[in-house]
């Protein structure tokens, strides 16, 4: 796929000149950087942990260094002790010396004596054995009888047992861990030539941003990109600096640019890869060495803006904006790069098989990553599709995982059986799965099985969603608010067999709106709806199908469809953000969101906010745990401080 550039004076690269295939970008990067030599530098043992040995490591001594006693007891002859038994002990004289750790031995063991030792003691002259202190008798001041036969070299570590002198101790390419550290201390080594961490970077673009612990202005956003790349270098054997956030100038960015690449070995951007009038990054690299860009858009979802670049020598990578798409590209694009930079080796990425839930659509000719949350099924893993976009910042860390949608097909049909790769080396199966409605006042029961150590899952799919994942043997619980119109009840007309209800809590449902607006200000739910309908001005904001607020919103507007209607967030805050934003003048919402937004809330109805139980698990202890964490005063008073109303 060749996308034309529009004419631009000046610039010798354009953006997306071409959409290259992941396997390409990367063929394309790695023979631009590669080979090259790994740099090494000479540390001390205390700051080698995490390195990666440059060369291999001979043992500059024997380890023990001296033959040793294994055992509290007496270094003897062997042949004194040759016809010892129970029938016919040995008198042996004691020496009069003993023998601890760090005392060299001075007499000799002659025939029919012997010297106490401790353990790690070294052996005398003349001895070639140790009997412990338990198979021994005294036999007066200065003497014992031994009734056992003793072999020689019994309980002793003869010198160079453990490493002999000249041997390879470790090779070159090994990641000096704690162990590496004792067996290089056991030699007496006190530093180790490694390879030099590389330098990298850190640069964050864009004049939206603002760095975490300062005010956030209207339509700003905190850098998370820039914690989340110093950490993600960090953490695979790079030494990251981070040299803040640069507004879109391209004067600025560019001495930016220039002034990190000269002090590092590789330069790390996010955002500015998009073809926007603002993003200026790409058209700078191209003066900053050749060969430059060398991949600048990939078939890959998320990460297509993904711009790869080699500036003599030195690798320039600009991450996508979206913390997803960013972390994603970069784990699974620049991670071996920059590992192999290290001399650390690749990663061994662990792999499940597990079954999707539901269809999850895909873009044809793009190949896409989706991420995944892993629940334990009936007949093994099921894999539920994150949702949330690469703007979510919580989408790579709550994941466990992702699957792959090859670029050649549309989807990925409900119930397919697919293979899912693991960010951690283990499966990590929560002890309670919660699938369903989500509400804040969820975050407060659960809090204390999270202290008992328990691992809980919450996955917010809406109620009818939960209802589902419960009938498939998936989750535990299945948060739900559900009103059924025939006998005006909430949820239990909808619980299939092997469900079961438990009480939650109540919640007010009523309209939101913008202090101050007298469309709605003193008016009753369906005045305010009525008001809103017949202003074409008016702009709602609606909730996601399967949500229980959808169904008394639509009960409301009886079938009508103002503008706004087709804005369908999945959450109660994603309502009042819209409306406090003024992008939507009136919504359904929750009273303690509302007030916690601020705005003016019309009462409409109490709505049961209860749990379908999967009865086959109840006896689970973690859904034992948390029936008890419900029903506590704790958790109750905890729900009221909030706003609701335990049931």
């Amino acid at each position: 796929m060749t996308i034309v550039p529009q004419p631009q004076a000046g610039l010798d690269q354009e953006q997306f000149l071409t959409i290259l295939s992941r396997e390409e970008a990367v063929r394309r990067f790695e023979a631009a950087l590669f080979p090259r030599a790994v740099p090494s530098e000479v540390r001390r043992l205390a700051e080698a942990l995490g390195c990666v040995l440059a060369e291999d490591v001979a043992a500059p001594i024997d380890v023990p260094p001296f033959d040793r006693s294994n055992v509290d007891g007496f270094a003897v002859r062997s042949a004194d002790l040759a016809a010892a038994g129970e029938a016919s002990p040995v008198r042996l004289v004691l020496n009069g010396e003993i023998i601890a750790c760090g005392i060299a031995p001075t007499q000799q063991v002659a025939p029919c004596t012997a010297t106490t030792i401790a353990t790690g003691g070294p052996l005398p002259r003349g001895a070639d054995a140790v009997v412990m202190v338990e198979h021994t008798q005294p036999a007066g001041p200065r003497a014992i009888e031994v009734r056992r036969a003793a072999s020689p070299g019994q309980f002793v570590s003869h010198a160079g047992s453990d490493i002999a002198r000249g041997e390879a101790l470790l090779r070159a390419g090994t990641v000096v861990g704690s162990r590496e550290i004792g067996m290089l201390a056991a030699c007496g080594v006190a530093e180790v030539k490694v390879a030099r961490k590389p330098r990298v970077a850190v640069v964050s673009t864009g004049d939206e941003l603002v760095q975490p612990g300062h005010p956030l202005p209207p339509a700003a956003i905190y850098d998370t990109n820039g914690a989340i790349v110093v950490a993600a270098i960090d953490e695979n054997g790079g030494e990251a600096t981070f040299f803040g956030a640069i507004p879109d100038d391209e004067t600025r960015l560019e001495a930016a640019m220039r002034t990190a690449l000269a002090q590092a070995d590789m330069l790390v951007l996010s955002g500015g890869t998009s073809k926007g009038a603002g993003d200026l990054s790409h058209r700078i690299i191209g003066r900053l060495g050749k060969p430059g860009i060398v991949a600048h858009g990939v078939a890959l979802k998320p990460g297509k803006p993904l711009c790869l670049a080699v500036c003599d020598g030195k690798p320039v990578v600009i991450l996508p904006g979206f913390p997803t798409s960013a972390m994603f590209t970069f784990h699974d694009m620049i991670v071996p790069v920059l590992r192999r930079m290290a001399g650390l080796p690749l990663r061994s990425d662990a792999k499940v098989s597990a079954k999707v839930p539901v269809r999850i659509a895909s873009e044809l000719g793009r190949t896409e990553f989706v991420m995944v949350s892993l629940v334990e099924g009936r007949d093994g893993l099921i894999a539920y599709p994150s949702g949330k976009g690469s703007g979510a910042i919580t989408s790579f860390a709550q994941a466990d995982g992702f699957l792959r949608i090859d670029a050649l097909a549309d989807q990925l049909p409900a119930g397919a059986e697919t293979e899912v790769t693991l960010f951690t080396p283990h499966v990590r199966v929560p002890d309670l799965v919660i699938i369903g409605s989500h509400c804040t006042g969820l975050d407060l029961v659960t809090a204390p099985l999270s202290r008992a150590g328990l691992s809980v899952r919450s996955i917010a799919v809406g109620s009818l969603g939960g209802l589902a994942a419960a009938r498939r043997g998936e989750c535990d619980l299945a948060p739900i608010h559900l009103f059924d119109d025939r006998s005006e009840t909430y949820n239990t007309p909808f619980l299939a067999e092997g469900l079961e209800l438990v009480p939650g809590w109540r919640r007010m449902q009523g309209i939101v709106f913008r202090k101050g607006d007298t469309r709605f200000e003193g008016a009753s739910a369906r005045e305010a709806v009525a008001a809103a309908l017949v202003d074409p001005a008016c702009i709602m904001v609606n909730r996601n199908q399967g949500a229980g607020t959808r169904i008394l919103i639509d009960r409301l507007l009886g079938g009508a469809r103002p503008e706004g209607y087709w804005n369908q967030p999945r959450s109660h805050n994603a309502v009042a953000a819209a409306v406090a934003q003024h992008r939507a003048d009136w919504g359904m919402t929750i009273a303690p969101v509302a007030h916690a937004a601020g705005l003016g809330f019309i009462p409409l109805a109490e709505e049961h906010y209860d749990f379908a139980l999967v009865t086959a698990r109840r006896q689970r202890p973690a859904v034992q745990a948390f029936l008890e964490a419900l029903g506590s005063d704790e958790s109750r008073a905890a729900l009221a401080r909030a706003g609701f109303r335990p049931a």
